[in-house]
């Protein structure tokens, strides 16, 4: 008779899995510590969250490879539109760092750090320190009918600038934008100040450098690496800044026109006045908003009219008609791409918009030679939106 082996067949198997249950949990307990060097290389990383794209540009510029930076908002939406969602609160439940751009652009973080419950969360503002517009002076003081005779002695303000913590500002600041709005127009949702200050170059360095100071207070022991990263990516703003201060020379005291209020910090660093349709994106245009972009774009005889990528449809076509001019753009960089992740997406942008601003005043797309030759500074045509009449 055959022997019947299978009650010692299952024993075997349960002997079995029981051994290799056992060494499972002895090889996970024994690499299990978070100093052990035997942790993947993410896990030991500084874990920064970023809020939107220009603040994740700089910081992903000073972390390098020390840090591992993760957005906040997805990348095709901007901070006017966001929605916060569980999934966003465990990112803040996570990280280690969180980054803003500050000035009440992020006005949803304050729910959402607070359900994070994360109490070890070191927050960056980099907006801490750096001369701001505020939102009722934009526009001079006979914008919605409001007088504002505040004035500021310091030597390095723009005039009707408030300051924040005590830092040194951009210098070139003292343009009078003193341009006439319409009684009853924008209504911002931004808070007290204007918040767009990474539009310009001089404020996008103090920005890097809150966030390389603020990368070294949670992380002391990469000092040398953010001040190594940071002191080279400040020297590319430097370029880009001695870029447009030279090529926008020429028009100083021009006005040109946006889709929505963002560039007031930019115009005022380079001499520049600028004109809005609309205070915040999809806001509609009042009857004294088309007016009196009308008579700004026939003032400075603009050859185009600035439009964004985040604009819903195309809002400048019929003035463009009107006025028989083209529609270009120029990126305030708050949505962007697959690509718009990267640090040198900022530059890179910026330039785009300095070609199109130009050729906006009516220049001649053409190569341009920098008094200094740098390498990189490549000419390309501007992307316009043919007007059809």
């Amino acid at each position: 008779m055959t022997p019947n082996h299978s009650r010692p067949s299952r024993l075997q198997q349960c002997q079995l899995s029981i051994a290799l249950l056992s060494a499972l949990a002895l090889g996970s307990c024994a690499s299990s510590p978070s100093g052990d060097p035997s942790s993947t290389q993410g896990d030991s990383k500084l874990q920064v969250t970023t809020t939107f794209l220009p603040i994740t540009n700089f910081t992903k510029a000073v972390a390098g490879d020390r840090a591992q930076v993760t957005q906040l908002l997805p990348n095709n939406i901007g901070p006017h539109d966001y929605q916060a969602k569980p999934e966003d609160v465990q990112k803040l439940a996570k990280a280690d760092v969180l980054v803003m751009n500050g000035l009440e652009m992020e006005a949803f973080l304050e729910d959402m750090v607070n359900n994070a419950g994360n109490s070890e969360l070191a927050m960056v503002d980099s907006s801490e320190g750096i001369a701001v517009i505020p939102n009722e002076e934009e526009h001079g003081d006979e914008h919605k009918g409001e007088k504002h005779g505040d004035k500021h002695d310091h030597k390095d303000h723009a005039e009707g600038e408030e300051h924040a913590e005590g830092h040194d500002h951009a210098e070139g600041e003292d343009h009078d934008h003193g341009e006439d709005h319409a009684e009853g127009g924008h209504d911002h949702d931004h808070g007290e100040n204007n918040p767009h200050i990474w539009l310009d170059p001089k404020r996008a360095i103090q920005q890097v450098e809150n966030i390389r100071d603020g990368l070294i207070k949670a992380d002391p022991d990469g000092k040398s690496t953010y001040e190594a990263n940071a002191a080279a990516y400040i020297d590319e703003l430097k370029k880009l800044d001695t870029e447009f201060t030279e090529q926008l020379k020429p028009y100083a005291g021009k006005t040109f026109v946006t889709y929505h209020d963002f560039a007031d910090y930019f115009a005022r660093s380079y001499d520049l006045k600028v004109e809005y349709l609309v205070g915040i994106p999809h806001e509609n245009a009042s009857p004294e908003d088309v007016k009196r972009v009308i008579n700004a774009a026939k003032s400075s005889n603009l050859k185009t009219l600035l439009s964004e990528p985040q604009a819903s449809g195309n809002p400048f076509t019929a003035l463009a008609q009107d006025l028989k001019v083209q529609v270009g753009t120029f990126d305030p960089l708050e949505t962007g791409g697959t690509d718009a992740l990267e640090a040198d997406y900022y530059l890179t942008t910026m330039r785009a918009n300095l070609k199109n601003l130009t050729t906006a005043f009516g220049s001649q797309p053409q190569a341009w030679i920098p008094a200094q030759p740098r390498q990189k500074t490549i000419a390309t045509l501007p992307q316009w939106v043919q007007v059809k009449f």
